[in-house]
């Protein structure tokens, strides 16, 4: 396989392409960057410079062994090791985000949800929702490494300092709000605004084109 700069544009790419495959039926033994770029709706050219870069299973005009590229992708992404985080939130869009199934796959293990408005512990199907106060406490216990933010603005910063002083290796921004984290924490940010905008300009673009 290549050893080449991994760009971020294909980071994201990557769990797509592995959900994809896991779809197909158990009577599909092999499939083609070909296929993959048609089915996705993607250029075929990155798909196969994409796939050279994790697996070298793929052969001229048999494509690559779908369980020998599934672990191949998996083993890059890294999801076989699994890493405990923990959501803090508030209300209905943490009772959401707990109950959203993909992170397993991911290799992401929520251990729980911290409610802002929560005084005591309650169960949301099978994931515990603390009261704040208990943040330190649960992550500590449980090591978490990765701390999801999604707390109003105002709250924001105060929950990642929590988060980083129980140990947390990564903070995961959902909030509008620059987060401050000491260099040895990894900060990613999500941003609804640049999503939106981004999805506009498609529309737009492709509504000029047609």
């Amino acid at each position: 396989m290549e050893s080449k700069k991994i760009s971020n544009n294909m980071l994201a790419r990557m769990p797509i392409y592995l959900n994809y495959i896991k779809a197909l039926p158990e009577s599909t033994k092999n499939i083609s960057a070909t296929k993959i770029a048609s089915a996705l709706g993607l250029g075929e050219v990155s798909v196969r410079k994409d796939l050279a870069k994790v697996s070298d299973g793929g052969r001229c005009k048999l494509g690559y062994p779908c369980e020998e590229l599934i672990n191949d992708i998996e083993s890059f992404l890294g999801v076989k090791s699994t890493i405990n985080a923990v959501v803090a939130g508030k209300g209905e869009m943490l009772q959401l985000l707990l109950s959203y199934g993909g992170f397993e796959s991911s290799g992401l293990h929520i251990v729980g949800g911290f409610d802002m408005n929560c005084a005591k512990k309650r169960n949301v199907e099978d994931k515990t929702i603390y009261p704040i106060n208990q943040l330190e406490k649960v992550c500590e216990e449980h090591q978490v490494q990765i701390g999801i933010v999604m707390v109003p603005a105002e709250n924001a910063q105060k929950v990642c300092d929590q988060l980083v002083s129980t140990g947390v290796e990564g903070i995961w921004n959902f909030t509008p709000v620059h987060l401050n984290v000491p260099d040895h924490v990894v900060l990613q940010n999500e941003s609804f605004a640049a999503s939106i905008t981004k999805l506009r300009m498609q529309m737009k673009d492709r509504s000029e084109a047609s």
